[in-house]
């Protein structure tokens, strides 16, 4: 028997704050947010292109340990320079855009919370 994965289906990030999370996700990425469960502990869910989701969990209290090179999740873009701008004209710190050595742009961001946050382009 083996196991057969379709697809990743969603990332979760515990935050401290939900709606401060929520309106980072929905001002800044653009992110769709959709229905969620009414689970016994604070929480939002997102849509991230098509089929993947983001799922947002109150209640951190602890630090947040991520980086371009540790903990961290990635998007692809059509176009990394306009995503530039778009990081630019919302005044969001960025990491890039660089190459990566098979020619892919990245550019890295923070959430509210720290996670890092990568978007590229093939």
């Amino acid at each position: 028997m083996k196991l057969e994965i379709e697809e990743l289906h969603h990332v979760a990030l515990h935050v401290k704050d939900v709606d401060l999370s929520i309106e980072f996700y929905k001002s800044v990425m653009g992110f769709q947010q959709i229905l969620r469960p009414s689970f016994s502990f604070p929480g939002a869910w997102f849509r991230i292109g098509k089929m993947q989701e983001l799922h947002l969990i109150g209640g951190r209290e602890l630090d947040v340990h991520s980086s371009n090179r540790g903990n961290h999740f990635a998007m692809r873009v059509t176009n990394i320079q306009l995503a530039d701008q778009y990081f630019q004209e919302k005044n969001i710190e960025r990491m890039g855009p660089k190459r990566r050595p098979d020619g892919a742009w990245q550019i890295f961001i923070k959430d509210v919370d720290g996670h890092t946050i990568e978007l590229f382009q093939d």
